[in-house]
């Protein structure tokens, strides 16, 4: 596959900006910068982050076995996402394919960038449809959106069937692994050199407890990381970001021992639902919540609101009727949760 092909003519023609820290490339200690039109006056964060967030990536670089080269860093996921949108995607001619249920920013993204969403629900087991998603596709098919483990779902797609669409579909596929550190199943970053269009998300927001500082990971060969480094925005990462990120991810166990407290609570709190009587379906999770068919979800959702729980009504989504969905807390949380649920059951 010729990716140039898939980039849009205005993207490839496109000079990107060059900041004041792109310009000097030198190293820094003992220099007087007088080029950014900055406080001069030291206060931690008045100056300009790392445009490239350099030594970040060389961190994230040894942790995830992936060269520099091949990562790209964005103010949350949502930014990443939308860069790939303006990459690939010619407003009013192109369109995406989303497998609903599934992360609701891509069709957001989508018609904030004037593409059209071309819809493949999944199956009744929340499969990706393979056949009927090759069948749909068509020339101006640019992206397709695989969310594996899937949101609001929480299982992992078959691997087998995003193989083939990894070979057979004409374009860029986006693979979405916000919560692939609670998966049993194995990160598509092992397997990234050998599709050429193969884009990789993550986040530090989940298994890595920092939705608070906005980080997303972008991961793909270094043709689609350049393209996307010259059509960011210039200091998009800030400063607290990066310092934060970097003194988390230098802890390795501190995120790998939340991640087994969460797997082994996502188990606890699964047997428990399973007692409750107007509980009808548990569907199985590889990530860091649980899908459940209640009788009456805005029932359920209303009655748990008034007690003081916030979960998430998601009997709107496609395949989703009276269907919650409920993140794994702390110990203490998932008590609560539990008590509050066998309360409303005996009401």
């Amino acid at each position: 596959m010729n990716i140039q092909n898939l980039i849009r003519p205005s993207i490839k023609a496109l000079k990107p900006y060059s900041s004041a820290r792109d310009e000097f490339q030198g190293v820094p200690s003992d220099m007087v910068f007088l080029d950014a039109n900055e406080n001069p006056f030291e206060n931690g964060v008045n100056r300009y982050p790392d445009p490239h967030q350099n030594k970040l990536k060389v961190l994230l670089s040894e942790i995830k076995q992936v060269p520099t080269q091949s990562i790209l860093l964005g103010n949350g996921s949502d930014e990443v996402l939308d860069l790939i949108f303006r990459m690939f995607c010619e407003p009013n001619k192109d369109n995406v394919i989303i497998l609903p249920p599934t992360y609701g920013m891509y069709e957001v993204l989508a018609n904030l960038n004037a593409i059209e969403t071309i819809k493949v629900p999944l199956s009744d087991t929340f499969e990706p449809k393979v056949e009927d998603i090759l069948n749909v596709a068509n020339i101006n098919s640019k992206l397709l959106f695989l969310c594996s483990p899937n949101n609001p779902s929480g299982n992992s797609f078959q691997s087998k069937a995003i193989e083939r669409l990894l070979k057979e579909f004409n374009g860029i596929v986006v693979i979405d692994e916000a919560y692939i550190d609670f998966s049993k199943e194995q990160s598509w970053l092992n397997r990234l050199e050998e599709f050429p269009n193969l884009i990789i998300t993550q986040t530090l927001s989940k298994a890595y407890g920092m939705a608070g500082i906005r980080l997303g990971l972008c991961y793909a060969s270094q043709e689609i990381i350049s393209v996307l480094n010259t059509i960011k925005p210039p200091y998009n990462v800030n400063e607290l970001t990066q310092q934060k990120a970097i003194e988390n991810l230098s802890q390795p166990n501190l995120a790998k021992n939340q991640i087994a407290d969460i797997l082994y609570e996502r188990d606890v709190l699964i047997n428990e639902l399973k007692k409750i009587r107007f509980v009808s379906k548990m569907y199985p999770s590889d990530a860091n919540f649980v899908l459940i068919k209640v009788d009456d979800a805005n029932k359920r959702y209303d009655q748990l609101i008034s007690k003081g729980i916030v979960i998430r009504n998601r009997t709107t989504q496609y395949g989703c009727e009276n269907c919650l969905r409920i993140t794994v807390g702390t110990v203490f949380e998932n008590k609560r949760l539990i008590k509050v649920l066998q309360q409303i059951q005996s009401e």
